[in-house]
């Protein structure tokens, strides 16, 4: 049940506040509150209570990560639920939150997340047992080897996608807003998915590394949408954290073809 000042609450809830100051404190401190779709946060100014649980939970020597579900009741009688991803790495890290209309993009935050990378499809860690002094050089490059190897191998065939109508052409321009690199889609790519009425996200690769004695992790997604015409179209985003301080990097192509050669130019620059 609903409550104007909140009877459900979490570690970061504020008893008994109303509604609207549960909202500016939840958007105030998100790093990405300005990425939510705008539909949504017009949505949000007719709220007139809410509820928030704790949907997920992960805590490691790496990593502290939560995922909350806050609902809020409309004045129009609907509802509407945001989903809360807070992080931390390392004992002395302060809490980091980040906010998502969609559990799915919740989800995908959480992977990419540092510390292993927690969450990945098939994760699996190329990470020698011993370092230089026990292995040498030839352990190195045969690392190296596996790394690229994987990157560029083909994936095995994927099931057809199945399309969910959900503010798709918005889902595309934050995709193609938060790409990094100079060679991203252009104009033409951005006006063709303004077109976009539905979409469907896949996990094609995710690994993490040890190159050249540092961690890095590599994903690979489709975002496919389906336009007006009725054709299909994808985006191919590259995530990353193979850049010289460690930060994570997003990157946005055409093709598989052309994001998995950005994955492999990646992992050779770390080197």
């Amino acid at each position: 049940m609903l409550n104007e000042p909140t009877g459900q609450s979490d570690e970061h809830d504020e008893p008994y506040e109303t509604t609207e100051l549960h909202l500016e404190r939840l958007l105030g401190r998100a790093l990405n509150s300005f990425d939510l779709p705008d539909k949504t946060v017009e949505r949000l100014e007719s709220a007139l209570a809410h509820a928030s649980s704790l949907h997920s939970s992960h805590h490691s020597a790496g990593l502290n990560r939560a995922t909350y579900r806050h609902t809020y009741l409309l004045s129009d009688g609907s509802s509407l639920t945001l989903w809360e991803l807070v992080h931390s790495t390392g004992p002395d890290a302060a809490d980091e939150y980040e906010i998502y209309a969609d559990e799915c993009e919740a989800r995908l935050a959480a992977s990419r997340l540092p510390a292993g990378f927690p969450g990945f499809a098939g994760s699996g860690f190329l990470a020698r047992p011993g370092g230089p002094d026990e292995e040498g050089m030839g352990s190195d490059l045969d690392a190296d080897l596996e790394l690229l190897a994987s990157l560029m191998c083909a994936p095995p065939a994927p099931l057809p996608p199945r399309y969910v109508p959900d503010d798709s052409a918005d889902h595309a321009r934050r995709v193609l807003r938060r790409a990094e690199n100079a060679d991203r889609p252009g104009e033409e790519t951005a006006s063709r998915l303004r077109a976009a009425f539905a979409h469907h996200i896949t996990q094609v690769f995710g690994r993490q590394f040890r190159v050249a004695g540092k961690d890095a992790g590599f994903t690979l997604y489709e975002h496919a949408f389906l336009l007006l015409d009725g054709t299909e179209t994808s985006l191919w985003e590259v995530e990353h954290t193979a850049t010289p301080d460690g930060r994570h990097m997003c990157e946005v192509y055409d093709t598989e073809h052309t994001a998995r050669e950005a994955m492999e130019l990646r992992a050779q620059v770390r080197r």
